[in-house]
């Protein structure tokens, strides 16, 4: 082995293998940070509503100063919402279902104070809510309700009543272990709950509880089952699409500018990283095909050494060895250099990060690991295979 090594690699060219890593190294560390920077920041917006799918938009009629003076009413009849499902860019249409009974909350906090105020719930489907199903149950007869609160309801209190007060200030962990004091009536019944804080929603400006509990307290605590639905959840294919903003507009509904806004952003953030990725996928194919232009010249160069080789017993086997353990090891070495660099980024935009959001969770690299293993295997697959068929090519001219 040592012997066929030292023959063969005497017309090795630095350069061209040195154009291949740089060029390799490039290609796998876009790659692999587009994958990552996606996955963080994915992160880091669903840890702000991470119940909510960013591809959903709320739609609700305006509130006009005519419709409030003769009381009609800004309800979606079934004929509209129709028309929005067949519009071509909305992928779904799911209805917002209001309580019809009387509903008073109450809580402590650390002893300090008791708060109590009457309050309202809302329900979706729940295949509109991102949470497990052990955490988003409801049974008839259970007497604990998971909650979904407004992020905007925690900011009214840490920074208007709490810091008026002297009060201490409640962050979402905290506020998600208390338990609230539920009294619900109607029909002539009134029963207490316990409330359980499982989500604080940054696009939802209202208190969501499940579908199941909506629909049994309903018909428990209202004798007038009402159908009237004011807003609608829609799960749009593009949230970018201009001819949604121009339906919203031509109808006069009403959706949050800035929720709208921030689906855009993920869009287009999907879409660059794609981008990117493609770039780095067309820079990997054009340093494989340096790699196997520089082993196929060196092929050529050592042609007559080759087939001297091959005529006095080594195998195509031992002869294409070197070679290959030379395009598997550098391919070794841009992997493990590509992550190390990965790493060092990564450190540095995560810290703006965790300095922006402070409660967001690192996400595991495991996924962009097993991205760029599977990157180095196919590339050296294709490297051994590649530099194999080139000396069974010398092998056969041989004979």
């Amino acid at each position: 082995m040592k012997l066929v090594w030292k023959l063969l690699r005497q017309h090795i060219s630095t350069q061209q293998f040195a154009g291949f890593f740089l060029a390799n190294l490039v290609g796998m560390l876009i790659i692999l940070l587009g994958i990552q920077f996606y996955i963080d920041f994915q992160s880091v917006y669903d840890n702000e509503d991470s119940f909510m799918k960013s591809d959903y938009i709320i739609l609700n009629k305006k509130v006009g100063t005519l419709s409030s003076l003769t009381g009609k009413g800004n309800t979606f009849s079934k004929d509209e919402i129709e028309d929005i499902e067949d519009q071509r860019f909305v992928k779904k249409v799911g209805v917002f279902t209001s309580s019809n009974f009387d509903v008073s909350c109450s809580f402590d906090i650390q002893g300090l104070t008791r708060f109590s105020t009457d309050m309202f719930f809302e329900s979706v489907d729940d295949e509109y809510v991102d949470i497990s199903a052990d955490k988003w149950r409801y049974r008839e007869g259970d007497k604990e309700i998971p909650i979904i609160l407004p992020k905007d309801y925690l900011d009214l209190y840490n920074f208007g009543f709490a810091q008026s007060r002297s009060l201490p200030r409640l962050s979402e962990g905290v506020l998600g272990a208390m338990k609230l004091n539920i009294a619900i009536s109607g029909n002539d019944k009134q029963d207490i709950y316990t409330g359980r804080i499982v989500g604080f929603s940054s696009r939802l400006n209202t208190i969501v509880v499940p579908q199941t509990f909506m629909k049994w307290a309903n018909s428990t605590y209202s004798p007038d089952e009402k159908g009237d639905h004011t807003r609608l959840i829609v799960e749009v294919d593009n949230p970018t699409d201009k001819n949604l903003s121009k339906y919203i507009e031509e109808h006069d509904y009403e959706t949050d500018q800035d929720k709208l806004k921030a689906s855009k952003t993920t869009f287009f953030l999907r879409l660059i990283v794609g981008i990117v990725m493609g770039v780095g996928i067309v820079i990997c194919i054009l340093s494989f095909y340096i790699l196997m232009l520089s082993v196929y010249l060196l092929v050529q160069k050592n042609t007559t050494k080759l087939e001297n080789l091959l005529m006095i017993g080594y195998s195509p086997a031992k002869v294409s060895l070197p070679y290959q353990l030379l395009t598997v090891g550098l391919n070794l070495v841009v992997f493990v250099l590509a992550w190390v660099i990965l790493l060092v980024i990564r450190h540095i935009y995560f810290n703006a990060f965790e300095t922006m959001f402070p409660n967001c969770v690192k996400p595991s690299m495991m996924i962009t690991l097993v991205a760029g293993l599977i990157i180095l295997v196919v590339v050296s697959v294709l490297n051994v295979t590649a530099v194999h068929k080139k000396v069974m090519d010398v092998w056969k001219h041989k004979e």
